[in-house]
């Protein structure tokens, strides 16, 4: 469902009584948690008992469980605003009830905005890395001492929360580029990671895809700054355009051309070691407690911008090597019978290309052993080749079918078409279509030292403990 961003956003202290339709997700659950912190009065409504879903309930939140025009409480004294999901249907009660109230209904992005007021946003962007890099940042930030209010799009593990309201000026934001919610933030500061075709099935072409980052460029404020990953073409490109239009840009990479640089990479396990040089300075190295270079990348966008803000490399570089990852990106789930079992959210072909590149150097000698669900119809049907092209840095591939999260399926693009693009021996590559196989199929290949990674960003991240419970006797493989 579109909810259309209102022409002004309220300071969600004016919002009243905010109800939230589809509390339980990442965003929106970070959102309230921020306006509970601030004592602000606060509701909502989820079909799922989400694992965000707790902690909202320690802060006082009320959660119902189902949708119901009831959740709204009464005219007088009920709802005044409601936050919505954009994965809400046309038909569901709550929105219904709403319009015949003729509530104010404001979609996540403007939600978001509403608790920004008053807070310099550093808000992070771009096709892939996002969250990561939100965490990054937050963690280097704390560790200097700003005490930011965050919001992410996963549990940062080291707070065990996915959102803080900060005593900080800034507001530290992951803002998500998918259905052009970047584009309402109004950010003093940006970090772009890299531009690469997606989302197609909101934006229609990769030109306009392009040109929404064009247009987030030019929602920063004149006197801060944007902070670009150049060793990507995109990300390279949109620097350009930002320079042609005033902004102040620091361009980040491995690139000499790069205003900040990471040299000397070495990845050893899970740890991955690098020089940070600006100009001819030196400022130091780090050791992150996180695998791959794209994660080197982002967490030198996160110590760039720190820097152009005043903290110290010192400090910056603390928070930086204290960070141990976020939910669902690289996350170990376990171990048994010898077996490694990691989770990431990977679901585009570069981003599982940069996942399997990192769970090659922490699986060592044993082999790579990848589940990998597809996510969305149209995102796997026109980059379904691809991503089985990515798959085939794993010595064995499981390919779930299509999750379908907001779409109807399309009987002509399943898991089947990934399958058939990767490029291994058949006797390597596995079509399981029904998720509740795929667990005693993982079970039965993976052999003592293997790394066993499940991949995507929808239900295979519940594959992983069963496949830890099956190698540990739990249950018969």
């Amino acid at each position: 469902m579109r909810i259309p961003v209102p022409d002004e956003i309220r300071a969600a202290d004016q919002l009243g009584r905010v109800h939230f339709v589809g509390i339980g997700g990442a965003a929106l659950s970070g959102i309230a948690r921020i306006m509970a912190e601030r004592g602000l009065p606060v509701t909502g409504s989820d079909d799922q008992d989400t694992p965000f879903l707790p902690a909202l309930r320690e802060l006082g939140v009320s959660v119902r469980l189902g949708y119901d025009a009831d959740h709204l409480g009464p005219v007088d004294g009920g709802a005044d605003t409601l936050v919505v999901t954009t994965a809400a249907r046309d038909d569901n009660p709550e929105v219904l009830e709403a319009r015949r109230r003729g509530l104010l209904m404001l979609p996540r992005s403007a939600g978001l905005a509403s608790v920004m007021q008053d807070r310099r946003v550093l808000a992070v962007s771009g096709t892939h890395g996002k969250t990561t890099t939100t965490s990054l940042l937050t963690m280097a930030l704390l560790a200097a001492g700003a005490d930011p209010t965050y919001a992410i799009g996963a549990v940062l593990v080291q707070t065990g929360s996915n959102a803080h309201d900060g005593s900080g000026d800034l507001f530290v934001a992951e803002a998500d580029e998918s259905d052009g919610a970047f584009l309402v933030y109004r950010p003093y500061a940006a970090i772009v990671t890299n531009v690469e075709a997606d989302h197609l099935d909101i934006w229609g072409t990769e030109e306009a895809y392009r040109a929404a980052f064009v247009e987030f460029v030019e929602t920063i404020d004149p006197d801060g700054f944007l902070v670009c990953c150049i060793d990507d073409d995109g990300a390279a490109a949109l620097a350009g355009q930002a320079r042609a239009r005033g902004c102040e840009v620091i361009g980040v990479g491995e690139s000499e051309q790069a205003d900040v640089r990471a040299t000397d990479l070495h990845f050893e396990g899970t740890t991955s070691t690098f020089t940070v040089r600006e100009g001819d300075r030196e400022h130091g190295t780090v050791r992150l407690q996180i695998p791959g270079r794209h994660y080197v990348l982002d967490a030198l966008a996160a110590l760039a911008l720190g820097l152009r803000l005043g903290h110290s490399f010192d400090d910056l570089r603390r928070g930086l090597e204290g960070f141990s990852g976020s939910r669902r990106r690289m996350e170990l789930k376990g171990e048994a019978a010898g077996v490694r079992v990691f989770d990431s959210y990977a679901h585009h072909p570069v981003e599982i290309a940069g996942d399997l590149q990192a769970a090659r150097a922490v699986a060592g000698e044993g082999r790579l052993v990848v589940a990998y669900q597809p996510h969305l119809v149209s995102r796997t049907r026109i980059f379904g080749r691809a991503m089985g092209e990515a798959l085939g840095a794993a010595d064995e591939v499981v390919v779930l079918d299509v999750y379908l999260a907001r779409e109807d399926a399309d009987p002509e693009v399943t898991g089947r078409l990934v399958a058939d693009a990767v490029p291994l021996p058949p006797s390597s590559v596995t079509y399981v279509p029904s998720q509740a196989d795929v667990a005693g199929v993982l079970a039965r290949v993976a052999r003592p030292g293997d790394l066993v990674l499940t991949l995507g960003a929808g239900s295979v991240t519940e594959v992983g403990p069963e496949v830890l419970k099956l190698l540990s006797g739990g249950a018969d493989a």
